[in-house]
């Protein structure tokens, strides 16, 4: 008998799942509202006209070679994602209490993120919001965390956050838990706290000593502004937070299969940076050894030149912009056709994200008959309507809330 026979069959990873069942469907007037990338107004994949540019030039440079990278990566590339992050006035940069680590996208952000907190700092207790990214439970188990733990978020009765519910449960989580953060755009729900309410989420994870890691997958993408995007994180620094920060260029760079992140960490004390850089080389020697180096040039060249940058900047808020007229016009369609309820949570959530209210059977409706291939939960990807589509995906809504359970 083969030593294999007894290895189970997994289950389904859902949104791959769709976008395959989406590839192989035949319809003509099919729509993919599953796919976490963005698409422009064709529905088509976009490669930023500035990244382009950077390839070019990177592609001419003879001195560039194949060697590897430091465990920790390009130094250029982490200083300046860093600095996008926690901006020119930040205090802890200027006292140099703040780094960046080149790794594999969000996802290896995450992972060698929480892997550090569980072998340096005994972290065994984690948080994740109710919903969350369908990733962040599986990550942290498999970087030693034993206990996984939920806070209340979303409200499927209001459409709305659930403040009260999430502010009760960090004040009974134990000291030390370790916290994921949506630092913009939450993913799957799109909606966010406010500043008030950021500050209060402050104050009960001071109160609490609990760890904050957030989880940056959005800045810029969601509002246009880079700035404005970066709010929580930069507030949290502010108050003298000690906190890693997973950054992903994946959404707003467009380098979605370039895995390219940078893991920000921010400390009290300097003088803790060599002991915590080497053992996250550790970490990093025994996952992956070192990270490719295509992604984190490209962003490194174009942060660091003033007019690549802000071609950069225009192209963020053009992804932006595109996504936030899908939520007005969607929003004005479902109005129009007088669909049941109240739809003004779709143009007060932010990013590429929705979540509709739909149920789960709501939902699969609207991929068995409608061929609209949403995930069970609702959640819908702005990126994937156009002004196209958008009246025919608004009547398939009202059809599904009307004739299915």
């Amino acid at each position: 008998m083969s030593k294999f026979s007894a290895v189970p069959l997994a289950q389904p990873i859902e949104v791959f799942e769709l976008t395959r069942s989406y590839n192989e469907d035949n319809f003509i007037n099919k729509v993919n509202l599953g796919v976490g990338a963005y698409r422009d107004e064709h529905c088509e994949p976009w490669v930023l006209p500035v990244v382009r540019q950077a390839e070019q030039a990177l592609a001419n440079d003879d001195s560039l070679n194949k060697e590897y990278l430091p465990c920790l990566g390009i130094d250029a590339f982490s200083k300046a994602a860093t600095l996008q992050l926690l901006g020119n006035d930040c205090q802890a940069l200027r006292e140099n209490r703040a780094f960046g680590i080149q790794s594999l996208s969000g996802t290896g952000c995450l992972r060698v993120g929480a892997e550090f907190l569980h072998s340096q700092l005994g972290c065994s207790v984690f948080y994740f919001s109710n919903p969350t990214w369908g990733n962040h439970k599986l990550i942290f188990k498999n970087a030693g965390f034993t206990d996984a733990r939920e806070y209340r978020y979303w409200s499927q009765s209001s459409r709305r956050l659930d403040f009260k519910g999430l502010l009760e449960d960090l004040n009974n989580a134990p000291e030390n838990s370790v916290i994921i953060l949506h630092a913009v755009a939450h993913n799957p729900t799109g909606c966010d706290p406010t500043e008030e309410q950021w500050m209060e989420i402050a104050n009960v994870m001071e109160a609490r000593k609990l760890f904050c890691f957030f989880d940056c997958a959005y800045q810029g993408f969601a509002s246009g502004d880079l700035d404005k995007d970066a709010w929580a994180v930069r507030y949290f620094v502010s108050r003298g937070f000690e906190m890693v920060v997973a950054q992903s260029f994946a959404k707003n760079f467009g380098l979605y299969n370039e895995r390219i992140g940078n893991l920000t960490v921010v400390v009290k004390d300097p003088a803790f940076i060599p002991h915590i850089k080497s053992q996250f080389t550790l970490v990093i020697r025994g996952m992956y050894s070192n990270p490719p180096s295509h992604g984190a040039r490209i962003i490194a060249y174009i942060l660091n030149n003033p007019d690549l940058y802000e071609q950069w900047k225009l192209a963020v808020k053009t992804m932006a912009d595109r996504i936030i007229l899908m939520r007005k016009e969607l929003r004005g369609a479902l109005e129009r056709f007088q669909a049941p309820g109240s739809w003004d949570h779709i143009t007060t959530q932010i990013g590429m994200f929705s979540y509709t209210g739909l149920n789960e059977a709501q939902s699969e409706y609207m991929v068995k008959k409608h061929h609209i291939y949403m995930l069970k939960s609702g959640r819908i990807s702005m990126a994937g309507l156009t002004l196209k589509n958008i009246e025919y995906v608004a009547s398939a809504i009202v059809d599904s809330l009307t004739n299915a359970n």
